[in-house]
């Protein structure tokens, strides 16, 4: 390199004060020619394009095991009594190895299912099921708020489109649902690659268990509208992803989660309670006593 830079300065006719100049440089080794090319070369004059991601309770990341376990470091258990027997359980575990954030999704599933069921037996919500909107609100909570509405409603509206377009084919149920779910993976990646391009970090970021969740959860919508008219079906999806919504951020409430971890027997078991004083209930739902209580009014009066 060295030799290279002297036979330019030769050749090109440079002025003898800077040929002077150059051989003076090479010759005491100063290596100010070699410094300043090989700053140029250092990572810092690289621009690096980096997405943040965001903290996912249902990922074991350095930023939420931390953020959890430092929830018991500063609250230790004491000793093992019969009134703190779970969260010690609870510590014990988080200390041989086990995420605490997979205690807490653990401890805080059975809520979430015990919310569904109240809603439909005592509310009159009427969801699908009482697994798909608890598996839809683990889906919003590990892909956020806004992106998991997204991808919802763009899994949602291609099952619907794809599966009028292709009824004139007439295929079995099963080839069907293959080639439904082919297209709503390819609407998903193309879904993924304009977000890469426009820099949507919260899609990018989303991991495969809560994409393959919301594609999997599009056969169940598929035979909602199969079997139920438009405007059932579009009832039943809409109070479904309400239900999804409102676990979700219950599921992603830092206070829910504290108290979860410093108070696990209340949640456990008061949770079975819950379900019992529930299930044993046998009056009117509110939306039936909203819409008979004109009707009860008139027999009153009677």
């Amino acid at each position: 390199m060295k030799t290279f830079l002297l036979v330019c300065a030769c050749v090109f006719g440079l002025a003898q004060p800077v040929r002077a100049q150059i051989v003076s440089e090479l010759a005491t080794g100063s290596g100010t020619l070699e410094s300043s090319s090989s700053a140029e070369a250092t990572p810092s004059g690289i621009v690096e394009k980096k997405i943040e991601e965001k903290p996912d309770l249902t990922q074991p990341t350095v930023e939420v095991k931390s953020k959890l376990e430092k929830v018991l470091e500063d609250n230790p258990v004491g000793t093992l009594k019969y009134s703190n027997f779970l969260r010690y359980a609870v510590v014990r575990a988080v200390k041989n190895g086990v995420p605490v954030n997979t205690v807490i999704l653990v401890l805080l599933f059975p809520l979430v299912v015990a919310i569904v069921a109240a809603a439909r037996h005592l509310i009159g919500v009427r969801g699908v099921g009482i697994l798909t909107p608890a598996l839809l609100a683990v889906a919003f909570l590990a892909t956020g708020v806004w992106a998991g509405v997204l991808l919802f409603l763009i899994i949602l509206l291609l099952a619907t489109t794809v599966r009028i377009a292709i009824r004139r084919l007439k295929l079995q149920y099963l080839p069907r649902m293959a080639l439904l779910l082919w297209f709503v993976s390819a609407g998903v990646f193309g879904a993924l690659l304009v977000a890469s391009v426009f820099d949507l970090s919260g899609i990018v970021t989303v991991g495969i268990f809560p994409i393959l969740i919301l594609m999997l959860l599009a056969e169940t919508f598929i035979d909602i509208q199969v079997s139920r008219s438009s405007s059932e079906a579009r009832d039943i999806i809409l109070q479904t992803f309400i239900l999804a919504m409102v676990s979700s951020l219950l599921l992603g409430w830092e206070e829910v989660q504290r108290f979860v971890l410093l108070f696990p027997e209340i949640i456990f078991f008061g949770v079975a309670i819950f379900d019992i004083f529930v299930g044993r209930y046998t009056g009117l739902r509110m939306v039936e006593y909203l819409m008979f209580k004109p009707a009860m009014k008139d027999d009153d009066e009677e």
